[in-house]
């Protein structure tokens, strides 16, 4: 099954429930998915890059470059920004950053540890909070704390499909 590119995805936050106790846990279980997933790979398979896309460090590395982007949107949020931070859809840190010249448990501590960050700010956050909102610059529609944090854990997800497609190719 194809996967679908990331800026071609559709996002829907009409749900009114609180799903945001489920999203603390996938936030909180993507390092510990990541390297289980990365698990006994060689510099090799973990560097190799096929037809110009990121090796599988590259996606770890992308999952850290972006922790400031969701960090300060989350800031964004909650000091009542009218719009999101942009983030550089070129991805041009990710591009430059040469993730295949470091240690890939370096980048899983690193990603670990910047993680556990947002994770601890989330827990602090009160009902209201969670609820509170601010325009997305891309996709134009009004992004509340939950809906940014589940747009986080798809995007963990989206990086971790592409590591195992990589994988097994």
């Amino acid at each position: 099954m194809k996967r679908e590119k990331w800026f071609d995805r559709k996002f829907d936050f009409s749900f009114e429930e609180n799903i945001f106790p489920l999203l603390l846990k996938r936030l909180e279980k993507a390092p510990t998915t990541l390297a289980n997933t990365i698990d006994s790979l060689t510099k090799e398979q973990l560097t190799h890059k096929r037809n110009g896309k990121w090796s599988i460090q590259e996606n770890v590395g992308h999952l850290i470059d972006l922790e400031p982007i969701w960090q300060g949107r989350l800031d964004d949020i909650l000091t009542d920004k009218i719009e999101l931070r942009a983030a550089d859809l070129q991805n041009q840190k990710t591009n430059f950053a040469q993730h295949n010249l470091r240690d890939h448990n370096d980048l899983l501590r690193e990603f670990s540890d910047i993680r556990s960050i947002t994770v601890d700010q989330l827990h602090q956050l009160t009902e209201k909070e969670i609820y509170k909102h601010a325009l997305h610059p891309r996709l134009k529609t009004p992004m509340r704390t939950m809906d940014l944090f589940l747009f986080v854990a798809e995007h963990d997800d989206h990086h971790i499909a592409a590591i195992e497609e990589l994988k097994v190719k």
